[in-house]
């Protein structure tokens, strides 16, 4: 289910060529603070999936709502041992 998340996240990122020194820059909307830019798109790609997954581990941990991606959430469940 994790994997699904970050995968339909990452169908709607959103990249751009900056001018000034040629690098990239993505985001995806509605993932507040998740950005990356590297000097390709690959690496642009393999970072802003890299900052999303810390991005969804970080909400996880402080019990935040995530975005709906479509049709996808993920929520955490109370679990008493």
């Amino acid at each position: 289910m994790i994997l699904e998340y970050v995968k339909s996240a990452m169908k709607i990122a959103h990249y751009e060529r900056l001018e000034d020194d040629g690098s990239y820059y993505g985001t995806i909307n509605g993932f507040e603070g998740v950005c990356a830019n590297e000097a390709t798109l690959e690496e642009c790609r393999d970072e802003l999936e890299s900052v999303l997954e810390d991005w969804i581990l970080f909400s996880v941990s402080k019990n935040a709502e995530l975005p709906v991606i479509n049709g996808l959430s993920l929520k955490v469940k109370e679990v008493n041992a």
